[in-house]
Formats: structure tokens, C-alpha cells, sequence
């Protein structure tokens, strides 16, 4: 391959490769043009099958070896993409015994200035749909039924990581169950950008030496192959020349990202200890891996870091997502290559964090009931519940005696409830919802 081999000497060397996902989007496009050409009348009929036949073959994985530039080649995406018809014009014309060339045939009505940005989108696309958003169900299906199995477990409430008001881990959980939905809705939203393709735009945008119904049925093609409903762009100049919809998509994961390590920060402290920390619940599974090389039989909560370091990983790919979108001028992106191979590393990324996290972590996460709730009962917090019927003020300076060891029950006391009306006050089943305890009660006449 002859431009594959010029590649070597020019790009950089760096042994990063194109993810599978990606090398797919290139053979789902080869097949859906070869296709497309033969259907408009353009290319040999059997030309075209022998193309579409290898073509499927590269989807298929059977010659990612072969797919040998390097990510961080030229800008617009021409390494991959004449790496690809120089392979498929390798392979067709073994196939038929006679010449198929890369450009005049299997890069026909196309531009590495349309395929490369198209070959992003639909990679991105296909690898969230059948990836991503699979594991952020997982993810909210298995905090759901955490939130539910701990939904009565009591304890402190924590803001500035101090001490607050009661709630349940159930609510706690329940939170991120939430997020986790938003997430899911957002990825999907913004995948709704990337939809509309460039393909069909060939060098700059206007569609010379394309039919120009060759868009549409590309776009058709790859729509069928992926289960997405891809279109034709109605302006093609702008998602060959902008590349901000994709960084839409980065923005996203980003999010996903972000609720994952707040998750996965709440899931350590919680697991601290087991004595000298919180230790507010315990998970099992996290034993199966010796956490000390030096400290016999410590614990550590490693399916939790590992998530944490790929959350990292993430947002520093999105970061580099934001300064390769704006790379290009006039009517060209010049940060095709690297946000293809971003996008694709970020959801695979969130997607394996996600599901370990889900099913070795959160499905099994024991609750440590007893330590939580004695948290819960003596946080000095407590005072608040009885703010409105004293005033704030008398409230903080009861609040400054409980941060120093007092009793909370001790302080109502002396304040004139009996015992009856402090348990009915500090009832922990009605300081996690709405209400107002001490407004129920009536203190003893002095």
C-alpha cells in the first residue's frame, strides 16, 4: 500500500491505532459508497460487489491489521481513509483477478474532507448506542435497587464534610440514580447533533465530482448498517469544516464522567475505615484482591479507584477534544483523526467503569446500619429541628454545646420537653422528609 507505506516516514510514530469502532465506521462508508456508486450507474456492478464484500469484511474485524497508520497523522483523516481504499483495492482486486483502484474506484464521489468527519460521527454514535448507553442503564437499574434495599438506613447527612441533618443512604444513592438518568438523556440529545453527515460534500463542501444524490444514499446505507437514523446533512459545509457537534457528544461524557467520580468519591469515604473512618457500608467483593502488599488483610476499594482513574482519563480527552475542534480554518477540520480516536476511548472508558462499578460494586454494597444511624442521632445538626419554634440564634449557640460533646436530648430537656416529646422530635423517619417536628409538640409550662 503505497500511501500507507509514504505515511510511515511523514506521520508521526507513535503505535496509536484507530479503535475498532472506528475502523467500522470506514467499512460501513466504503460499502455504503461502492453501493451507492453501483446504484447511481457510476461503478461497475462487479466492481462494486467486490468492494462491498471486503469492505463488510473490515467491518468485521478481519483486517484491523492491516489498518496501520497512525492516529496522529494529517488532520483532516487522509491517512485512514487512503488506508482503507488502498486495502480494499488490495484485497477487491485479489478477489477479481483484475485492477480495482483506491481512488478512481473505491474512493469514488468521496474526499478524506467528507469521510473523515462522517467516519467520527458514526463511529461515536455507534459506539454510545451499543455501548455507553447500555452501561449508564446498568448503572441507574443497580443504584435504583440500592437506593430501594437501603431506602430506612439512617444516617448523617454531610456538607463541607461536616456534619448535617439525617437522611437515608437510600436517598443518597437514589441521587445519583438520577443523574445517571440525566446522563443518559443528555448523551442521547447530543448524539442527535452528529447525525447529520458531510458525505456527499467531497474537498470543501459543494458536492463536486459527487451525484447529488449520493449523500442520501449513503446516509441510508449507513443508517440500515447501524440501527441510527443518520442523514444527509442539508449544509454539508458545516460538519466539514466544524467539528463542534462532536465536541457536544465530549461534553457529555464529560458529565458522565463527572457524576461517576462524585459517585465513586462518596463510595470511598463511606467504605473508609474500618475503624478509624466512616465505615458506613462494607462491599464484599472488593476482598477478592489483596489491597496491601505489606499490610496483611487490609481492604481497598480498587474496582472504585480503577473508575476514578478512567474518569480522569476522560476529561483530560475532553480537553483535548476542545483544543482539536477548533484546529482547521475556512473549509476544513484539521481535528478529525485524534477526536475520532478520543471519542471512542472516552465511552469505551465510562462504559467498562460504569458496568464494573454496577455489578461489583453497588449491586454489592452492605449497609452498615447500626454505625450509620448512632452517626445520624448524635450529629449536632440535630438542633436545627427545633430552630423554628427557639430561633435560629439560641438554636447556634445549642448547637456550638453539642459540637463539644452536649446532648442533644440533654439540651431539650432543659429547654422543657419531657422525654416522650424528644423522642417524637428526634424521630428519624420524620427528619428525611418535609415537615416541621418541633411545630407537633408543646413544651411543659415552667
Amino acid at each position: 500500500m503505497k500511501y500507507v507505506e509514504g505515511s510511515k516516514r511523514v506521520f508521526l510514530s507513535t503505535g496509536t491505532r484507530f479503535p475498532r469502532e472506528m475502523i467500522w465506521a470506514v467499512g460501513a462508508i466504503k460499502y455504503s459508497a461502492a453501493k451507492s456508486n453501483v446504484k447511481l450507474g457510476l461503478l461497475d456492478a462487479s466492481v462494486g460487489k467486490a468492494i462491498q464484500d471486503k469492505a463488510k469484511e473490515l467491518m468485521e474485524g478481519r483486517h484491523d491489521s492491516s489498518v496501520t497508520v497512525d492516529v496522529y497523522q494529517t488532520g483532516s483523516g487522509t491517512g485512514i481513509n487512503m488506508n482503507a481504499n488502498e486495502l480494499l483495492a488490495e484485497l477487491a482486486s485479489d478477489a477479481m483477478g483484475r485492477a480495482v483502484h483506491p481512488n478512481d474506484h473505491v474512493n469514488m464521489s468521496q474526499s478524506s474532507n467528507d469521510v473523515g468527519p462522517t467516519a467520527v460521527r458514526v463511529a461515536a454514535c455507534y459506539a454510545a448506542n451499543s455501548d455507553l448507553l447500555p452501561a449508564l442503564a446498568g448503572m441507574e437499574k443497580s443504584l435504583i435497587g440500592l437506593s430501594s434495599r437501603t431506602s430506612k438506613v439512617y444516617k448523617s447527612g454531610r456538607t463541607h464534610l461536616r456534619d448535617a441533618l439525617p437522611v437515608t443512604m437510600g436517598q443518597e444513592f437514589g441521587a445519583y440514580a438520577d443523574a445517571f438518568r440525566m446522563d443518559s438523556e443528555l448523551v442521547k440529545s447530543t448524539m442527535r447533533l452528529l447525525f447529520d453527515l458531510p458525505i456527499g460534500g467531497t474537498a470543501v463542501g459543494t458536492g463536486l465530482n459527487a451525484d447529488p444524490r449520493f449523500g442520501e444514499l449513503v446516509a441510508a446505507e449507513l443508517a440500515g448498517l447501524s440501527a441510527l437514523p443518520f442523514r444527509s446533512a442539508k449544509n454539508k459545509f458545516r460538519p466539514t469544516r466544524l467539528l463542534t457537534d462532536v465536541l457536544s457528544l465530549s461534553g457529555a461524557l464529560r458529565t458522565v464522567a463527572l457524576d461517576m467520580y462524585r459517585l465513586c468519591q462518596d463510595l470511598r469515604l463511606m467504605f473508609s475505615g474500618p475503624l478509624t473512618g466512616l465505615g458506613e457500608i462494607d462491599i464484599p467483593t472488593q476482598e477478592e484482591v489483596a489491597g496491601s502488599s505489606i499490610m496483611p488483610g487490609k481492604t481497598n476499594p480498587v474496582t472504585v479507584e480503577s473508575a476514578l482513574l478512567a474518569c480522569a482519563e476522560v476529561l483530560g480527552l475532553d480537553a483535548a477534544n476542545t483544543a482539536a475542534s477548533a484546529l482547521g480554518e475556512f473549509e476544513l477540520a484539521m481535528g478529525v483523526p485524534l477526536m475520532g480516536y478520543n471519542l471512542v476511548l472516552q465511552e469505551r472508558l465510562l462504559s467498562e467503569a460504569l458496568r464494573k462499578v454496577a455489578g461489583t460494586v453497588v449491586d454489592h454494597v452492605s449497609p452498615q446500619k447500626g454505625r450509620a444511624r448512632a452517626y445520624a442521632e448524635s450529629s449536632p445538626a440535630l438542633i436545627t429541628v427545633i430552630s423554628p419554634k427557639i430561633g435560629y440564634d439560641k438554636a447556634a449557640v445549642l448547637g456550638k454545646l453539642l459540637a463539644k460533646g452536649s446532648s442533644i436530648r440533654q439540651a431539650l430537656k432543659d429547654l422543657g420537653y419531657s422525654s416522650e416529646q424528644i423522642d417524637a422530635i428526634l424521630k428519624l423517619e420524620d427528619l428525611v422528609k418535609p415537615g416541621i417536628p418541633s411545630k407537633r409538640v408543646q413544651t411543659k409550662k415552667r
